[in-house]
């Protein structure tokens, strides 16, 4: 998504190019998942040799990854489920209020994530947490992994809550909204 480069605009482009950071990384981790299982698997049944390891380090580390890396790009992108049926009815002031509160709440939900995540990263690397496997692989990797997916998001809930708060206001639209649903898209629209 191309943003207006407006001023109010400046701290969500500067944010998405660290989302589209991290989300390479996700993406580059789910690569890795599916070399990794196809390797397992041509090792288990053809030379009857499973890599032991593979399970653990996709669980860990891999998972997490594609998970928390890509979340705040998914928000920035409006690709998380969203119940839009009556949105666009609400009056513009009113929708942005809300918005506004919707997106405190989230920002509230995700810093308390992050903060645990931080203490347990915290714990685990001052303690060389490592799990009980054939390779001990240190558990503060996965912590800090949440750790960040769950700052950036924080940051994008943020911008989002001052962003909607500021179009409520104002009246005018001055943060990023969700397109309309395809089903209010003119037809001409869709053909072109």
């Amino acid at each position: 998504m191309i943003e207006n480069q407006r001023p109010e605009n400046r701290p969500s482009a500067a944010l998405a190019v660290v989302e589209r950071l991290l989300v390479v990384l996700s993406s580059v981790a789910m690569g890795a998942i599916m070399l990794i299982v196809v390797a397992d698997v041509l090792m288990r049944y053809i030379f009857g040799t499973p890599l032991s390891w593979s399970y653990n380090l996709i669980g860990l580390y891999l998972m997490v990854a594609v998970f928390f890396l890509a979340l705040s790009d998914t928000l920035q992108n409006h690709g998380h489920i969203a119940i839009d049926i009556f949105q666009h009815r609400i009056p513009h002031r009113a929708r942005h209020l809300s918005l506004s509160l919707g997106y405190l709440l989230s920002t509230i939900v995700m810093a308390l994530i992050g903060w645990q995540a931080w203490l347990r990263f915290k714990s685990a690397y001052v303690n060389d947490d490592r799990i009980a496997a054939i390779i001990p692989w240190p558990t503060w990797i996965a912590y800090f992994i949440v750790m960040v997916g769950c700052f950036v998001i924080t940051l994008r809930c943020l911008y989002r809550v001052v962003g909607h708060a500021a179009s409520g206001v104002t009246g005018h639209d001055l943060v990023e909204t969700p397109p309309p649903p395809v089903t209010e898209i003119p037809a001409r629209e869709l053909a072109e």
